[in-house]
This record gives C-alpha cells, structure tokens and sequence, in this order.
C-alpha cells in the first residue's frame, strides 16, 4: 500500500490495511489498531512537554505539551496510520535525525484523543509513567494552571521527572529556584 493510499483513507481502512497474518488469515479489528498503535508508541513514541521563554506571557514562560512517533520514511504508512486513527496531528520532516514525525500538539486533541487511548491502551515500559506525567500536565493546563506561577511551578515539578535522559534547553531545577523567587 502506498502513502497516498493510506493517508486517503479512514481509520476502518488503517485497520484493513495494517494485517497481520496468521494461520487463520488477516486480523483486522479495531480493538487489534488500538493495541498495537500503543505498543508501537511504547518504542517510538514520545510524550514531550516544552518549556520556553516568553516575554509577553504573564508568568514569563510558555508551556507546550506535544505526543510524537517517529518514524523511516520507508515505513510511513504506520505515520498515516496514526494520523487516521487519532484524526489529528500532522506528519514532517525530523531533520535531526532524518526521519519522518507524526506529531500533535493542540491540547484539546491531546485531552480529547490522545490521553484517552492510552489511558485505556496503557503501554508497558517505564514510559507509561512519563505519559501518566504527561496527561496531568495537560490536565493541569486545562485549567489553566499554566498561567498562574503556583501553577507553573506545578507543571515544572512534573515536566522534571518526565523522560529522564532527555536533552533540555532550559534546567528544571533552575527554573523551579527561579520561579519560587519571583514569587515572593
């Protein structure tokens, strides 16, 4: 099946065309794209929450929560795939590692769909804990914690226990000092 095959068609038809043979033949269910779409984020997903300056915020700092699954472009169908399922997101060009992302960003999507699957599709490895961290941050900004300092100093208490090799611009630890001093 080629790419423009599978961005064309609906998540029904991502479940058709993602088989896996059996002796029984093809299984194509809905429950079966669930499960492996969690899975396959369990080892190519990422659940990211970026913490950037801005001057013409309120509290100084912007928050911005984002679920990615990378991916060669020789396997981009799986990208589309995800895309169909999740009915949300957009697919580019990674040029730091030259590979192809599937990524959303919005909150709305991430509350309304994202957190959703894999609360009810959890995944296995140590990152189901960085998705739990995940998902209260969205939850956090939902209510708008992310504007308030208190509130922000929440975010960045969660966002530093989350994906513990990851690289970061900007020191948890840091910031946390530097939020709790502008406070008083």
């Amino acid at each position: 099946m080629s790419i423009v095959d599978v961005r064309s068609h609906s998540v029904r038809h991502c479940c058709d065309n993602l088989r896996v043979r059996s002796d029984a033949g093809p299984l194509v269910s809905r429950e079966f794209l669930s499960a492996y779409i969690s899975g396959y984020a369990d080892g190519e997903g990422c659940f990211t929450v970026s913490i950037s300056p801005r001057a013409t915020l309120k509290v100084g700092w912007e928050v911005r929560p984002s679920f990615s699954v990378s991916q060669n472009g020789d396997r981009a169908e799986v990208l589309y795939a995800l895309q169909a399922y999740f009915g949300c997101g957009s697919i580019r060009p990674d040029r730091s590692d030259k590979t192809l992302k599937w990524e959303t960003r919005k909150l709305e999507e991430l509350l309304g769909r994202v957190v959703p699957h894999f609360t009810r599709y959890p995944l296995l490895s140590a990152k189901q804990r960085d998705f739990e961290r995940f998902a209260l941050v969205c939850r956090l900004m939902a209510d708008g914690e992310h504007r308030s300092r208190l509130g922000l100093i929440k975010i960045v208490s969660t966002v530093r226990e989350m994906n513990p090799g990851g690289k970061r611009r900007y020191d948890a630890d840091e910031l946390l000092v530097t939020l709790n001093r502008d406070q008083r």
